[in-house]
């Protein structure tokens, strides 16, 4: 894992070095969680990591995450049957508690370590809709093609070509956690 943890390390010191360059414009806080109801999917090797730390949580714990994360592949799944874009959608993060803090907050993944700064993926810009970033005006941005890069290479070190260039929803990464616990 110390090949994601690196990476994480890079992504964090990034991070922190435009919150503290862009205060103002940059609105993440603890208990903000705008970005826990963006959907997207995580690599593997960030699933497997996900899926070690979720195991260390108490039973009680495991159980009201497991809830809400069969609630979530319901929403996704009748979210996909229909015409609705899911790049618009919004689904809680079952790992979200109810003080809008991250159950599993030390082992999040790049997604969300990024979320809130500029950010880019094959050209296209992105940033957190509660930011004070003005469009039109050039900032610093983490490119997440190559942190996506990196992730694809340490997943399929991990799990192999087939399952390493998958994508997994959180909830699915809990509900099964057979694939993901390698470590």
């Amino acid at each position: 894992m110390t090949g994601l943890y690196a990476i994480f390390g890079v992504v964090d010191n990034t991070v922190a070095e435009l919150q503290k360059k862009y205060a103002e414009e940059v609105k993440c806080a603890r208990g903000c969680a705008d970005c826990c109801s963006a959907v997207f999917d995580v690599s593997f090797v960030e699933a497997a990591n996900i899926q070690r730390h979720f195991m260390g949580l108490t039973g009680e714990e495991q159980a009201v995450i497991l809830a809400r994360a069969e609630e979530a592949r319901e929403t996704w799944n009748a979210l996909t049957a229909g015409e609705e874009d899911p790049a618009k959608a919004r689904i809680r993060c079952p790992l979200l508690n109810d003080e809008n803090l991250c159950s599993c907050y030390e082992s999040r993944p790049v997604n969300c370590r990024t979320y809130g700064v500029p950010t880019a993926i094959k050209g296209a810009a992105h940033v957190c809709g509660i930011s004070n970033f003005d469009k039109g005006k050039t900032y610093p941005t983490i490119q997440l093609d190559q942190l996506q890069i990196g992730l694809y290479e340490l997943s399929c070190e991990l799990a192999g070509e087939e399952l390493g260039r998958q994508r997994f929803p959180i909830a699915i990464v809990l509900l099964n956690p057979a694939p993901f616990s390698v470590l």
